[in-house]
């Protein structure tokens, strides 16, 4: 007898909802934030400081306005 099956992997519609909210946030770069979290604790441990989501915006902001090079400024 078989033990019950994980929802997550079988069934359709879950498994396409989910790749669905995957893509739209790499997409639109929603995840941008988790991946620096990440990436600053696995780099400097897990006791560095990290700023909010809003500083890290303000700051991701602040360095594409200043060098067109890094992303679309249409004025």
């Amino acid at each position: 007898m078989s033990g019950p099956r994980d929802v997550r992997t079988t069934n359709p519609v879950l498994r396409a909802g989910r790749w669905l909210r995957w893509y739209v946030r790499e997409f639109t770069d929603e995840s941008a934030y988790e991946r620096y979290v990440a990436h600053v604790r696995q780099h400097q441990g897990p006791d560095a400081e990290i700023p909010s989501r809003k500083e890290f915006e303000r700051r991701r902001t602040d360095a594409r306005e200043g060098d067109p090079r890094e992303g679309f400024r249409c004025c």
